[in-house]
């Protein structure tokens, strides 16, 4: 087996690796450590030799790694001689893993992971590592910030979580519910940044978003009462059933009115719109709504024939239960579509005198646009020029040029 092979069991197993090494170890720091080293040492010795149960293998040699680094910690000897007692007796349990089997512990660490003591950057690096399965390089790459800082993230996380003395176990009821919510915003936010990259060459990066809707559909079969959790693999799913049509063969964007909608994924929609029916179940919440609009995006044969109307009476109910400047200004792009530009020009006005969206690209690229279907051609220019200026994504920007040179 080579390193690619490690690599792809490692992916699928890390979460239930690191999950099942912090119950026996107590330790969520030492348990993601151990996961590391076991699959460094797997680098090395599957390439001669390869096991008959690679999760197992990884499991006992990481646990291994585990013991030796408590056996170096004399003040836990006590603690050493019970985990090595478990590892005799449980070593039989990890060489017959189930591998279709997802259990609470799986659900407890994204929420250790996911814990409201950590800043949300270092909420977003963990999860990715240690529910993910990602590497920092990975995780570099995907944010766009040097290895090191990822690495410094990570390491502040794992401290940050034993000086609390977070206990590695599933919150009660009622606190689970609470911090759901900052679990469901981390998986939001990595699905975010891999539908529309916020910066760099790219437009999308499908293996972020991607790995986003992995972590939604394992915590959707863990919580499948929290309609939320259904609400935000459908919006995921929606949304990335565009992938496809959204980008040339160069990497160039396309627009939604260019889109050949036949090379939207089929499939995707399917399930995004059966998780949508599962979340609707006790009414739709900010991820239900966000789904429901993409729904009728991805059920409209085209722009001209999307249900406009629909749109606007959803984004104006999200923007009741979650209000936001971004809401606001996609209400806005709905209204333009369904009752003109002028209309949407004074919603982006009011919002730019609120001075709510200062410093993002979004608010002059509407306003251009609405301004361009008015024939105020030069001050649209002015606005997409602007608008290109503050956009740090150079896919994004060069879209943004091409339609203020359009208006010359």
């Amino acid at each position: 087996m080579g390193a690619a092979d490690v690599e792809a069991v490692w992916r699928i197993e890390s979460a239930r690796i690191v999950a099942a090494l912090t119950r026996f170890t107590g330790d969520f720091g030492l348990a993601e450590d151990a996961a590391q080293e076991a699959v460094a040492e797997a680098l090395v010795s599957w390439s001669l030799a390869s096991p008959a149960n690679p999760t197992g293998w990884l499991m006992a040699t990481a646990r291994r790694r585990a013991i030796d680094a408590i056996r170096r910690r004399t003040a836990l000897q006590d603690r050493y001689a019970l985990l090595a007692t478990s590892f005799v007796v449980d070593s039989v349990v990890d060489e017959e893993i189930d591998p279709d089997r997802i259990d609470d512990d799986i659900l407890a660490l994204m929420f250790v992971s996911c814990h409201p003591v950590l800043s949300p950057e270092a909420r977003v690096a963990l999860t990715l590592r240690v529910v993910g399965g990602l590497s920092s390089e990975e995780i570099a790459r995907a944010f766009l910030v040097s290895v090191p800082t990822v690495q410094a993230r990570i390491t502040r996380g794992k401290k940050t979580i034993a000086a609390a003395g977070v206990p590695f176990e599933l919150p009660p009821a009622a606190e689970r519910r609470e911090r759901l919510g900052g679990v469901l915003s981390v998986i939001y936010v990595i699905f975010t940044e891999g539908s529309t990259a916020t910066s760099g060459d790219r437009l999308l990066r499908p293996d972020v978003a991607y790995e986003a809707i992995r972590l939604a559909r394992t915590l959707a079969a863990l919580q499948p009462a929290e309609p939320e959790v259904h609400g935000l693999l459908a919006l995921c799913e929606l949304t990335a059933a565009r992938f496809p049509a959204r980008t040339g063969p160069d990497g160039s964007p396309i627009l939604l009115e260019d889109q050949d909608r036949r090379r939207w994924d089929a499939s995707a929609i399917r399930r995004g719109l059966a998780a949508l029916a599962k979340a609707s179940t006790r009414g739709l919440g900010p991820y239900g709504l966000q789904a429901a609009i993409a729904a009728a995006h991805a059920s409209a044969p085209s722009v001209e024939a999307t249900d406009w109307d629909r749109i606007v009476l959803l984004y104006e109910a999200l923007n009741r239960v979650a209000p936001s400047p971004v809401v606001v200004l996609n209400r806005a792009v709905a209204v333009a579509m369904a009752s003109g530009p002028a209309h949407a020009l004074a919603i982006v006005d009011e919002l730019i005198a609120s001075d709510r969206l200062a410093g993002s690209h979004l608010v002059p690229t509407v306003r251009g646009e609405l301004l361009a279907r008015l024939g105020r051609r030069p001050e649209a220019r002015a606005e997409l020029e602007l608008a290109a200026r503050l956009c740090a994504n150079q896919r994004e920007r060069s879209v943004l040029l091409r339609k203020a040179a359009a208006l010359s």
